[in-house]
């Protein structure tokens, strides 16, 4: 599983950040966290269809320390998220961020670098326009100056008070994702053919959108798609459930259709367990829901071939990493 490192100093949110994406923690509740004393590691692919593991790491520690094992901890990881206080003084954050970024870079080119500038809910507008193009030219100015302009950074203006800790992890993890230009295209032919205006689609548990098609995202649009699947996900759980309490909230009857007061419907229906298709689509284009319903079938049945051909290639992996195991030689020399 691609493993998903946050880091920065202490006091920074990275674990707000966790307990507000994957944990439906109010942002107000994050106020009476108390720090991270010891990496805290996180499998979240049990209930959602997003499939790493998330460490997060306490400000205060010294990984480089000779006692730690970093090259083991950078080696396996997909995504370095740094998380830099954008109400502090950062060139401290900066300092690390520098540290951190190429001692990663030297075990695994791979890893892609996000750069979260988070709390910008306290400053103004060009306050955080000023101050994500200062970090931005000046960790780029650190990497310059070492040799090592090849290392390319993603910058994001973060706060979990709004949609846009939400945004920016659906970004980082879409990188993490190798059927993404598939999904992608499959959205694309989708909406072309259905008279869809945008379509998203959605990982129900946390919020997090894995593709969408090439038009432009808008924020407020990204943020009605968000609320109309709690509203969906938190009138099941009330009255979804059977008298027992036994039944899922979210199931292959799950779907919703919201008429907005701008001639626009908001329509949601369900993928699979793990995800859901929202889509915005003009009254007059909605006319035509069979289409749309004939075609979203198609797209269903085309998701569900992608990620059996996904599930092929990990057993066939598993299988093979079995067998190399088995014919390791034993101690007297025979294979196993």
């Amino acid at each position: 599983k691609p493993r998903i490192l946050l880091m920065g100093l202490r006091r920074s949110g990275k674990s707000s950040i966790q307990k507000v994406v994957f944990h439906k923690m109010s942002p107000n509740e994050t106020l009476f966290l108390e720090s991270t004393n010891k990496i805290c590691r996180e499998d979240v692919s049990n209930s959602s269809f997003v499939n790493f593991q998330i460490w997060d790491f306490p400000g205060q520690i010294d990984f480089f320390d000779p006692t730690f094992d970093y090259e083991m901890i950078f080696r396996g990881t997909g995504a370095l998220i740094f998380v830099i206080d954008s109400q502090d003084d950062y060139m401290e954050a900066l300092a690390r961020l520098h540290l951190t970024v190429t001692r990663a870079y030297k075990v695994n080119p791979d890893i892609n670098f996000e750069i979260f500038i988070h709390k910008v809910d306290g400053l103004s507008d060009d306050h955080k326009i000023e101050t994500q193009r200062d970090i931005h030219q000046r960790a780029n100015d650190d990497l310059a100056d070492a040799g090592l302009e090849k290392i390319h950074l993603s910058f994001y203006l973060t706060s979990i008070y709004d949609h846009s800790i939400f945004e920016a992890f659906s970004k980082v993890v879409q990188k993490l994702i190798p059927q993404l230009p598939t999904l992608e295209n499959l959205l694309n032919i989708f909406i072309s053919n259905s008279g869809i205006e945008k379509a998203f689609l959605f990982d129900v548990v946390s919020k997090i959108y894995i593709a969408t098609d090439s038009t432009p995202v808008d924020m407020q649009t990204y943020e009605l798609c968000c609320d109309m699947i709690d509203v969906v996900i938190d009138i099941s759980c009330i009255y979804g459930l059977k008298d027992d309490g036994t039944g899922t909230p979210y199931d292959k009857e799950s779907m919703a259709i919201i008429k907005l007061n701008n001639t626009t419907v908001l329509y949601l229906k369900e993928v699979t367990k793990f995800l859901a298709l929202v889509c915005f689509v003009r009254e007059e284009s909605f006319e035509r829901k069979g289409l749309i319903d004939y075609n979203f079938h198609c797209f269903r049945k085309a998701i569900q071939e992608v990620f059996e051909v996904r599930m092929k290639v990990v057993r066939s992996r598993k299988h093979q990493s079995h067998m190399r195991k088995n014919k390791r030689p034993t101690p007297n020399g025979t294979p196993r």
